[in-house]
């Protein structure tokens, strides 16, 4: 099994959109992961249906047990997140799960208890697998369930005797990023034809080196701004940097995204044969 990562140092520059032509092409060969937890959206591209759920759990929140409580107050004064009302009860939204408050009654009436901070599923799809999650609203540990989706994954395609493991990663360099890195075979860093676009491809590479992972680059509608396509090449070129391929800007990527399909089964254009040339280079790194 090959251990493959989409990534992107930032948002909006077409991850999601190439890892579902990939998983097309791998012809169910591949179990998916969707890695970018805070705001999964593979699942609408791959269209799948779910056969497992589950609840994830990473995060605590105080409860004050009001039969142990004396009313001394010393919670209140030292939270610093105004979570403890006057009254001695802990408003859970506003609980940061720090644990000073268990820490410092005299009581012991303060219980550090569990909570749901997200879900994570198993579907099917047109392509194979696709293991996803939702991380709740302001739900921290986005890392760590990146971590157990992707184990899972591995999981799932080491039983199914899978080729591939891909990986939709997160944007950015951020935990949630070192962890749909991590151990895996290659990665593809995906970026866009601008300064900014740049100045992230350099983080993330860094990062990639950092754990040593074999990279290479793709440059999504380079034809935008060719000047700055050509930064990007003459960077990769110095660096050592494989340059996967170039993938050209057009309107069938709205087109197949609004009917749910990934771009080279809506269309076999030159487009198309783009990506297909980007999938041979990153299968084969």
């Amino acid at each position: 099994m090959k251990k493959m990562t989409v990534i992107s140092g930032k948002g909006g520059t077409g991850k999601t959109t190439l890892t579902a032509s990939f998983a097309a092409l791998a012809k169910k060969r591949a179990v998916l992961v969707d890695g970018d937890v805070d705001a999964a959206n593979l699942s609408l591209i791959t269209g799948p249906t779910s056969t497992e759920e589950h609840e994830f759990k990473a995060s605590k929140v105080a409860e004050i047990a009001p039969e142990k409580c004396d009313n001394c107050s010393l919670c209140l004064e030292l939270c610093r997140f105004d979570a403890i009302s006057e009254a001695c009860v802990v408003d859970p939204v506003s609980c940061e799960g720090c644990g000073f408050c268990y820490h410092v009654c005299p009581q012991g009436a303060v219980e550090m208890n569990e909570k749901i901070s997200g879900c994570w599923y198993i579907s099917e799809t047109p392509y194979g697998k696709l293991v996803h999650a939702r991380l709740g609203v302001a739900e921290e540990n986005s890392g760590k369930l990146v971590t157990v989706i992707r184990n899972r994954g591995e999981e799932l395609a080491a039983a199914g005797r899978k080729e591939y493991l891909i990986v939709d990663g997160p944007p950015g360099i951020g935990c949630p990023v070192i962890a749909s890195l991590s151990g895996v075979d290659a990665a593809l860093i995906v970026t866009e034809p601008t300064v900014s676009g740049i100045h992230d491809l350099e983080r993330i590479l860094a990062v990639c080196r950092h754990f040593d992972v074999p990279a290479a680059v793709c440059i999504n509608r380079y034809d935008l701004a060719e000047e700055q396509s050509s930064l990007i090449e003459t960077y990769c070129f110095r660096e050592g940097i494989d340059l996967a391929g170039k993938i050209s800007y057009n309107k069938i990527f709205v087109e197949a995204m609004i009917l749910g399909l990934p771009v080279v089964e809506y269309d076999s254009s030159r487009v198309t044969d783009q990506i297909i040339t980007v999938w041979n280079t990153f299968a084969g790194l």
